[in-house]
């Protein structure tokens, strides 16, 4: 894997792009949550596909698939972003997130097991937390079998299990997620299985977009809040998101707190994650810097705006 590009900011969050065995570009992710350092909480976000074959409607990854990421190249991702900052291997942070959520539905690629078996001999980082975020696609049943075993043995306490729901309208869901995927009853006897008590609940993450229902009434019919918890993220102001006519929401200016408010006092744990808005323009969450880096006819118009550096130019 050769990294051949940058961009971003080093205070919020920094893109990179890769280019692996044969040619393809992937994308990996490092990024802080200001006012918080990266002495305290430091978050890795991996491509585990070349593109996803999903076609989520908000998400810039899909569109293109051309193969899954060799568990050698998720670990090079880790190890560049680690030896960067940490030369001996040895990560500070008390909160190390290592996130399969950049490029790619981490399920259908088998490497991803792999990866969660080696990593916690390659460095000395106490605070690791490995987290990965699924549609929960159909016909998945032994990659998700593999995983509980492997939360189970190595990280019991320490794994954030991520389930994107996004809408409780069951015909709007399959148009936000068009694979075939499990539905709500599946995910939530799988989930009941993964959680340790003393563990992390299992989180259902609602990227709200304006229509899209999130019925708490719902979710209490198969989720108990004891051991799940509801993620409240905005639709990124992606070309995607953009194509089908989707905008947030929830935002600063308070739209989607009534949607929180109902879901605590129906019992959930709720986290409202808006995060810093320049992350919009770096494109850190579901950006996609890969067509402008080709350059081209299918360069995105809009948005991820920083300057993309070559690495170890003058400009890095």
């Amino acid at each position: 894997m050769k990294v051949r590009a940058m961009a971003g900011s080093d205070e919020i969050a920094t893109v990179y792009i890769a280019e692996l065995e044969g040619g393809a570009l992937v994308e990996f992710v490092e990024s802080v949550q200001p006012p918080v350092p990266r002495e305290e909480k430091w978050v890795l976000i991996l491509s585990t596909l070349i593109g996803c074959p999903a076609g989520c409607r908000f998400c810039d990854a899909g569109g293109t698939y051309a193969g899954k990421v060799s568990a050698e190249e998720m670990l090079a991702q880790i190890d560049f972003l680690v030896r960067r900052r940490y030369p001996d291997g040895r990560v500070p942070a008390p909160r190390f997130k290592v996130q399969f959520a950049r490029m790619g539905e981490p399920s259908l690629n088998d490497g991803v097991i792999e990866v969660l078996e080696k990593l916690p001999g390659l460095y000395d980082a106490p605070g690791l937390i490995p987290a990965l975020s699924t549609i929960a696609p159909a016909g998945r049943e032994a990659f998700f079998e593999r995983l509980l075993e492997v939360k189970k043995a190595l990280y019991p306490e320490m794994f954030q299990l991520q389930f994107s729901i996004h809408t409780t309208d069951a015909d709007r869901r399959d148009w936000l997620i068009p694979p075939k995927k499990w539905p709500l009853p599946a995910i939530a006897s799988y989930g009941e299985r993964f959680f340790d008590a003393g563990g992390r609940k299992i989180t259902l993450n609602f990227a709200l977009a304006e229509g899209m229902a999130v019925d708490p009434r719902v979710l209490l019919d198969h989720f108990s809040p004891g051991i799940f918890l509801v993620k409240m993220t905005p639709v990124n102001p992606t070309c995607r998101a953009g194509e089908n006519g989707l905008s947030s929401g929830l935002d600063t200016d308070g739209r989607g707190r009534d949607v929180a408010g109902a879901l605590e006092a129906a019992g959930y744990e709720v986290i409202v994650s808006i995060g810093e808005l320049e992350e919009n323009r770096i494109g850190s969450n579901c950006g996609q810097y890969i067509g402008r880096y080709r350059g081209g006819e299918d360069a995105p118009a809009g948005g991820y705006d920083y300057e993309i550096r070559e690495v170890g130019s003058p400009a890095q």
